[in-house]
C-alpha cells in the first residue's frame, strides 16, 4: 500500500504538528517497514503540503530514533537487532502490564466501550476469509491504546508510546506476515481474555493477557529469523540526536 492510501491531505493550519502527527502514527502503527526508505518529496506529495512542515516532522522523528538517516543520507524506518527486540519486549510487558492492571481498577463507561469497539474491529477482520494485514496492525494498536489511555497516566502513555515508536515496525512480521498466529488468532484470543478481565475488574488477570499477547509475538517474531543479527548494525553516530535530526532535513530528499 503507498503512502498515498495511508495518510490525509492537510490543510495550512497547524501543518506541521498535523504532519508529524500522522507519520508519527504509521510508525507506530505498524504500517511501515523495518528498512523501508522514505522520501520528503513523495511524503509531502501525499499529504498535500510542502516539503517544509514534512522535513521539519522527520527533524522529530530522527530525534526520536523512530526513524534514522543512513550513511547514503536516506531516511528509513531502523531496523532492529534481535537484543534490541529483546530488550524492549522486556520492558514493553513491565510498562504496559502495569498500564493494563491500572485500566482494569475502575475502567470507565466510556472506555469500556472504545476498547470493546477495537477489539470488535480486530476479530472481524481476523475472521475474514482473507485478513487485511494493514488493518490488523491498525486495530491492534488502537486497542492497545485503547486499554493504556483508560489507566489515566499521561506520563505512562507517554512511555508507552515512546516505545512503539521502536517496536510498531517489527509488528508487521506478526500480523502482515499471514502466520500460523494470525491463521490460528492467538492475539485475539489474547485479546478477548484481556477485555473480559477488564469488565470483571481483575487486574491481575488483565495483566496476565496482556503480557501473554506481548510473549507469544515476540516468541514468534524471534523465531522467523527476520531481526538482524547481534553485532551487525553499524555504531551509532557519536553526534547528538538532534544534530542528525538537522542533517536529515537538510539532506534527505
Amino acid at each position: 500500500m503507498s503512502l498515498t492510501d495511508l495518510v490525509t491531505p492537510l490543510k495550512r493550519q497547524t501543518l506541521s504538528a498535523n504532519v508529524y502527527d500522522q507519520l508519527r502514527d504509521l510508525v507506530m502503527s505498524g504500517q511501515m517497514m523495518p528498512g523501508e526508505q522514505i522520501s520528503l518529496r513523495s511524503a509531502a506529495e501525499a499529504l498535500g503540503v510542502s516539503v517544509m512542515p514534512v522535513r521539519e516532522a522527520m527533524q522529530r522523528l530522527v530525534a526520536e530514533q523512530a526513524l534514522e538517516l543512513t550513511p547514503s543520507r536516506t531516511l528509513r524506518v531502523p531496523r532492529m537487532t534481535a537484543a534490541q527486540f529483546k530488550e524492549i519486549t522486556t520492558i514493553r510487558t513491565n510498562l504496559e502490564g502495569l498500564a493494563t492492571e491500572l485500566a482494569a481498577s475502575a475502567p470507565g463507561a466510556v472506555a469500556l466501550r472504545d476498547i470493546t469497539r477495537w477489539h470488535d474491529e480486530f476479530a472481524a477482520e481476523m475472521n475474514a476469509a482473507s485478513p487485511d494485514g494493514s488493518k490488523l496492525v491498525t486495530f491492534n494498536k488502537e486497542f492497545h491504546f485503547a486499554v493504556y489511555a483508560a489507566a489515566d497516566m499521561p506520563v505512562l502513555l507517554q512511555m508507552i508510546e515512546a516505545l512503539w515508536l521502536r517496536i510498531g515496525p517489527i509488528l508487521n512480521y506478526d500480523l502482515r506476515a499471514g502466520s500460523r498466529r494470525v491463521g490460528d488468532k492467538v492475539a485475539m484470543s489474547h485479546h478477548a481474555a484481556l477485555l473480559a478481565a477488564l469488565k470483571r475488574r481483575d487486574g491481575a488477570k488483565a495483566r496476565a493477557a496482556l503480557q501473554g499477547d506481548i510473549e507469544s509475538a515476540a516468541e514468534f517474531i524471534l523465531s522467523t529469523g527476520v531481526l538482524v543479527s547481534d553485532g551487525t548494525l553499524p555504531p551509532q553516530n557519536a553526534a547528538p540526536a538532534a544534530k542528525k535530526a538537522r542533517s536529515a532535513a537538510g539532506t534527505a530528499r
